[in-house]
């Protein structure tokens, strides 16, 4: 049973996030103050910290230093957003804004455990791809369980000559892990070849991998090297080998089954001492079962595996890599320093990414061009903050939280409507128990926004809302 420790100095608020969480199964230990909890518990023996962020004597994220490992969720009031985003920098692994639901609080809990198992007891060690890469981007970044993983799957990897698969999503930096593997092998001082398959017309992918003789073809006017030759002795690196035609994968098999290569046009084959680096966005055993991919060759690039998790499920590293690509942006185009405002990092921390950190490097460069001033603010990145907090009440995953649904939640009806008509019947179904001030935090929005869009929607407005009911609805949330 996973434990959990609530640090906070309201006796009824406390008792009732208690009595939530230990009706979801979850053990549970109480302090009214940071020294309380210190003095009466052994911080690393939990599995999570939640805690308030004003309390009595100290601050709540002074527990963050004192935890370790353990991940710290703090509690604010949406009248504190700088508040929270001082906290994601000390390294608070998210908050939540008080009054919530109970069903927020489970699902943040519930997501915080699963992305942060009990941490080991063993010392850590140096980080993989800690210099910077060509591609400006400053080594591999993270500290989330995944990429921990990932970092200890490449010290163990990259010293063999085993050949690697590289999975993950278009954007998550599969290029980067396969130049950290090369820059920590045996071949480090030797050629890495880089190769998309999917940038090269199938007519042209055999020429350019195995090279030709003279005269193999109209146009062969000379002799010409393959880039797995032009390998020999380091690594090539197959991008997006899902995307190679049949005819070239039978020629690359033998290559990877017998460690020759044959030029086309020619009758001699040639020996090649090549580590071989493959990596892809695509199911590759779906793809070989539909007869998309060769079996047999899944089968053989398929000796290591190293898995690349997206953005937006690394939790509070997406903060870190954001303020790393904006002090590289600037720079690089000779700007001053630069930070992101409150809302630009609400808007980081809570975008779902579908680009991963390709979509969030060019959001900084862009931003960092079209800023005239210190501070980055949530437009010049392109993001839309009422669509995301819109989007993040209806159920979809933000970043750092990767949708989970039961099997329920597919027929709820709520899913298929649009924006416009979602904020419409959220209005009208909570009005009744709720202030404008609350149904605007709830939505995302400020008020002015949120009167608005009742004229331009026609929603009429609900009689008040009872000092004593809103009182109520603020104590079954907080």
């Amino acid at each position: 049973m996973h434990r959990i420790l609530i640090v906070e100095d309201e006796t009824v608020i406390r008792t009732a996030l208690r009595r939530l969480l230990e009706r979801n199964n979850y053990q549970v230990i109480e302090s009214g103050s940071v020294q309380e909890a210190i003095t009466a518990n052994e911080l690393e023996d939990f599995d999570l910290i939640i805690s308030d962020l004003r309390l009595p004597g100290a601050p709540g994220t002074d527990l963050i230093s004192k935890a370790g490992e353990v991940p710290v969720l703090i509690m604010t009031s949406y009248a504190s957003l700088r508040s929270a985003v001082d906290s994601m920098r000390m390294g608070a692994v998210d908050y939540i804004a008080k009054p919530f639901d109970h069903s927020d609080m489970i699902a943040a809990v519930q997501r915080i455990i699963a992305d942060h198992p009990a941490p080991r007891q063993a010392p850590q060690q140096e980080r993989v791809g800690a210099r910077a890469d060509d591609d400006g981007l400053s080594g591999i970044l993270g500290n989330c369980p995944a990429m921990q993983t990932l970092f200890e799957h490449i010290r163990k990897v990259a010293p063999t000559d085993s050949t690697v698969l590289v999975l993950g999503e278009t954007g998550t930096g599969k290029e980067i892990v396969a130049r950290s593997v090369h820059r920590h092998s045996q071949r480090a001082d030797k050629t890495l070849i880089s190769v998309n398959c999917a940038a090269i017309p199938d007519t042209l992918i055999e020429s350019e991998l195995f090279g030709y003789e003279k005269g193999a073809f109209t146009g062969a006017n000379a002799s010409r090297m393959g880039l797995i030759e032009a390998a020999d002795g380091g690594t090539l690196f197959l991008d997006e080998i899902g995307e190679l035609p049949m005819e070239a994968q039978a020629r690359l098999l033998r290559f990877i089954q017998e460690g020759e290569i044959r030029r086309i046009g020619s009758v001699h084959s040639r020996k090649v001492d090549v580590r071989l680096i493959c990596a892809t966005h695509r199911d590759l055993h779906s793809l070989a079962a539909d007869g998309g991919f060769r079996q047999d060759l899944f089968y053989r690039i398929n000796v290591l595996q190293l898995a690349l998790p997206p953005l937006r499920e690394r939790g509070k590293d997406i903060l870190h890599l954001a303020e790393c690509l904006l002090l590289a942006q600037t720079e690089r185009l000779g700007k001053p320093t630069m930070k992101l405002s409150p809302r630009a990092i609400q808007a980081i921390t809570t975008y779902q990414w579908p680009g991963n950190v390709r979509e969030l490097e060019h959001a900084i460069e862009r931003a960092v061009i079209l800023t005239d001033g210190d501070e980055i603010d949530n437009e010049t990145l392109g993001i839309d903050l009422e669509l995301v907090n819109i989007n993040r009440l209806r159920g979809q995953p933000g970043l750092g939280q990767p949708q989970r649904r039961s099997a329920s939640s597919n027929s709820d009806p709520m899913e298929d409507l649009s924006l416009e008509d979602y904020f419409q019947r959220f209005v009208m179904e909570h009005q009744d128990s709720m202030s404008e001030t609350e149904l605007a935090q709830k939505l995302g929005v400020s008020r002015k926004c949120l009167w608005e869009r009742r004229q331009r929607l026609g929603i009429p407005r609900s009689k008040p809302v009872a000092a004593s009911q809103r009182k109520r609805s603020v104590s079954q949330g907080k």
